[in-house]
């Protein structure tokens, strides 16, 4: 899936630079030029990183990384003035995770933004090794699950099925795409394999596994873990 990236600069030239390069490694690029409509655009949309000056018409882009940081974790470099030594620090002790002076290289802008995506990217695989779901508990690293504080055995092919719709709650799997996905697409058995399954899992982690809360059967379609 393409990255989605908001510029937000009111200099118009280094704004269709950056547009024009970012766009060229096949990114989504929104723009704005006060920190009114950046705002406005971070509330509407889902980004994957934002560009933010810190020189900026209505709101300068240090309140507008304060107001960012009060609902959203997305990452946000700071593009500043060459010698704005305060700003830099500021904009770090505001919620930015990383900045770049001008006049900069698209290059190394562009190296920024891949190391800061990257250390987002490695926070959010080791926040999902643990999940709470409710009642249930799931360590994915020792792959132990917890209902009601109390550990419950799984069987290998238990816990694959468990952690596949966990990691995708709310997606629906047909029984084939389950049976290739768990067992593997050369796995002799059928799809009564994955039903066998589910109805075990439902047992272990439903209070009531004829009237499952958790894993759902989409009918006519497949099974999903609630959203």
């Amino acid at each position: 899936m393409a990255q989605k990236v908001l510029v937000v600069d009111d200099e118009k030239l280094i704004v269709k630079g950056i547009k024009f390069s970012l766009e060229q490694d096949n990114m989504l690029v929104d723009v704005a030029y006060d920190g009114e409509k950046a705002l406005e655009l971070v509330k509407e949309n889902e980004y994957d990183i934002i560009l933010l000056d810190i020189m900026l018409p209505k709101i300068d882009g240090l309140g507008v990384c304060q107001q960012v940081r009060e609902f959203s974790t997305v990452p946000i470099i700071m593009l500043t003035a060459k010698g704005e030594y305060m700003d830099k620090i500021m904009g770090l002790e505001y919620g930015a995770d990383d900045y770049v002076t001008k006049p900069f290289n698209i290059l190394e802008l562009k190296a920024r933004m891949k190391a800061v995506l990257r250390r987002t990217k490695a926070l959010e695989e080791e926040n999902i090794q643990k999940i709470e779901i409710d009642d249930i508990k799931i360590d994915f690293d020792s792959r132990r699950v917890f209902v009601f504080e109390k550990e419950v055995n799984l069987t290998a092919k238990e816990f694959d099925l468990l952690e596949l719709l966990v990691s995708n709650r709310g997606k629906v799997y047909s029984r084939e795409k389950l049976l290739d996905v768990v067992w593997g697409y050369d796995y002799p058995g059928d799809v009564r394999t994955v039903d066998v399954h589910v109805r075990r899992l439902r047992e272990k982690i439903e209070s009531s596994p004829s009237e499952p809360v958790y894993i759902n059967t989409k009918w006519g379609v497949g099974y999903y873990f609630k959203d």
